[in-house]
């Protein structure tokens, strides 16, 4: 019985007393959710975490004497815990959030600005704890050796490989980690073009598609409507937008639209993936990585019965097996890899540019 279960320890970790407060009220609402202590700073949450070992750490990220980020990365190295961020909506928020993703938070929730959305602050942050108790964080540690030298090429003029292959992605909660680590090894002659989308509000987004063309030979940036997904490059739809792809004769075409969030999200994985079923047929690849809940997942069974390629990542490599295991329960699914794999399987399925140096102009 989910009464019996043993309640989700949690230390809140916040500079503000209004917030620390705010905070242990809200997550008290949930009877899975027991709030163990507060602290004001890194300093006074390592000790705690040292003290109580908490199954999930909420933790500010811009506090005094000892910040978020310097104590994340004890929490996360020496005692593996689960920390889930609390940023503000602004670019610093956004830059220093980014930072701590890399350092190994298993997700973040943006503070509100105002009172009124503490209810809907409140709902994503316990999904987001829960999830994060489940979290396999020595995922989130996975480093980045081998890497080869960055080679950027120039974008492709609009007369590239035409209608090719596309490969769509989708990704939640550990997300931005491991598209750290798979981007980076996708070559850019890759014979077709990337869309990717992870659940992230509008300006975190930017942060990431920035983050990720700074470590990648592919051409990665947040896509605006109207962008060609061609050979080179990957696109991440903006957060608050829906990203949908186009079959055109110069090549994939994304498209950009508001309206209601699908599965609780927008951007939404299942919306990518049915375009790429209903535009690429056989030629679609979906791949579904980690992530909680279920979106994606009926869309990557439309891209396997549209005859594409559909691939999960497996348990052991995903900080968070949700949509992934949706996915591969429900047999839509055709391939279960290793985040470590992930890329070399890619490129033996997908295939690469045979005659690169006649597609794109090195710098």
């Amino acid at each position: 019985m989910q009464s019996e279960r043993r309640k989700i320890r949690v230390l809140v970790v916040d500079d503000s007393a209004l917030m620390r407060k705010l905070i242990s009220k809200l997550l008290e609402g949930d009877p899975e959710i027991e709030v163990i202590a507060t602290a004001i700073d890194g300093s006074f949450a390592l000790a705690k975490v040292a003290q109580l070992k908490p199954d999930v750490v909420t933790l500010d990220v811009d506090m005094p004497r000892m910040d978020g980020l310097t104590a994340l990365s004890e929490m996360v190295s020496k005692h593996h815990t689960p920390v889930i961020m609390l940023s503000s909506l602004t670019t610093r928020g956004a830059s220093l959030t980014m930072q701590a993703l890399e350092k190994g938070a298993v997700d973040f929730v943006c503070k509100p600005t105002g009172t009124a959305r503490l209810p809907e602050m409140a709902e994503e942050l316990v999904s987001k704890i829960k999830a994060a108790a489940r979290t396999n964080v020595s995922a989130l540690n996975t480093s980045l050796p081998g890497v080869p030298p960055i080679k950027k090429l120039r974008p492709l003029t609009g007369q590239g490989r035409g209608a090719g292959r596309i490969v769509a992605i989708g990704a939640s909660s550990g997300g931005p980690h491991a598209l750290r680590y798979l981007l980076p090894r996708i070559p850019a002659d890759l014979d077709a073009g990337i869309v990717i989308v992870q659940h992230m509000p509008e300006s975190f987004t930017s942060m990431l598609a920035h983050w990720l063309n700074e470590i990648c030979e592919l051409q990665v940036k947040e896509a605006e409507s109207g962008d060609l997904a061609l050979p080179g490059h990957a696109l991440i739809a903006p957060g608050n937008q829906h990203l949908k792809v186009r079959k055109t004769p110069q090549g994939c075409q994304v498209l950009l639209e508001g309206g209601a969030s699908v599965n609780g999200h927008k951007p939404s994985v299942d919306v990518l993936f049915r375009s790429v079923a209903a535009e690429y047929g056989t030629l679609g690849t979906g791949i579904i990585m980690t992530g909680m809940g279920s979106d994606g997942a009926r869309g990557l069974g439309e891209i396997k019965d549209a005859g594409g390629l559909t691939v999960a990542q497996d348990k052991e490599s995903c900080a968070v097996y949700g949509m992934p295991r949706i996915a591969t329960e429900k047999g839509y699914a055709e391939k279960v890899v290793a985040l470590s794999e992930l890329a070399s399987y890619l490129v033996t399925k997908v295939g690469r540019i045979a005659e690169l140096e006649n597609t794109y102009a090195c710098k």
